[in-house]
């Protein structure tokens, strides 16, 4: 183990940190936004919006996302209209290739966890709000979409640490992101699994980091969830 060569590229695995926390955050920050209107299209079934919805998670989720990331980036190129438009400025690079395609792929897989938080809302919680005189679009802002944010903390924080994971592939198309630097130290100096094993290190770090912060989210937020320990007093004579 070469420790000293690591310590001497100490400055491409902090760039390669950065790229994937980078690309990790904007992405599930877009799949997010996209996920909300996705999940109330496919929950209320909206005519000619829920086939689409439908299909749009269904391809993202059916698929591995290299092929998806491969599809972007090499497969746009094939088009001539495109790479006459002003798109071809955004898809021609490589990070921005890899942003879309996370941002869509994350999208499609919180789209389902909300989905499935907004349908397991107690109608109860729906009625009180309707009863204090909120309109639809407010009980969805107010009461709904916030309840569903709370109840699915625990799977978002899962999605955020599988796309942590998955951003690796970004690597196969020239981006310096964490797995991408220690392949770079493996090639520059004719090394078996140095880079490898620190590349596995700095995910692992980051992970601890990112479960640490959903902990303390699920800590606040869904306190009031938490079942307090009943005891219950035997009345049966003590056996001596």
């Amino acid at each position: 183990m070469k420790a000293g060569l690591i310590l001497e590229s100490w400055p491409l695995f902090a760039e390669g940190v950065w790229i994937t926390v980078q690309l990790t955050v904007l992405a599930l920050a877009l799949g997010l936004c996209l996920a909300v209107p996705v999940a109330f299209v496919r929950l209320r079934r909206v005519r000619g919006l829920s086939a689409l919805a439908d299909g749009y998670v269904a391809l993202f989720r059916g698929t591995p996302l290299l092929v998806q990331l491969y599809m972007v980036y090499f497969g746009l190129s094939q088009f001539e209209w495109l790479r006459d438009s002003w798109a071809w400025a955004l898809l021609r690079e490589a990070w921005w290739c890899a942003l879309i395609t996370f941002a869509l792929n994350s999208g499609a897989y919180a789209s389902e966890i909300l989905r499935g938080a907004l349908a397991a809302t107690p109608a109860g919680e729906l009625e009180a709000a309707r009863a204090l005189g909120l309109r639809p679009r407010q009980v969805d802002r107010l009461v709904l979409l916030p309840a569903a944010l709370r109840r699915s903390l625990p799977q978002l924080g899962n999605e955020v640490v599988f796309m942590l994971h998955g951003s690796a592939v970004a690597s196969v198309i020239t981006l310096q992101d964490i797995l991408g630097a220690g392949r770079a130290l493996n090639a520059r100096y004719y090394l078996a699994y140095e880079g490898l094993l620190t590349a596995a290190a700095l995910y692992m770090l980051v992970t601890l980091v990112v479960v640490g912060v959903f902990r303390a989210l699920e800590r606040r937020y869904l306190r009031h969830l938490a079942l307090a320990p009943v005891r219950v007093r035997s009345r049966l004579p003590a056996m001596r």
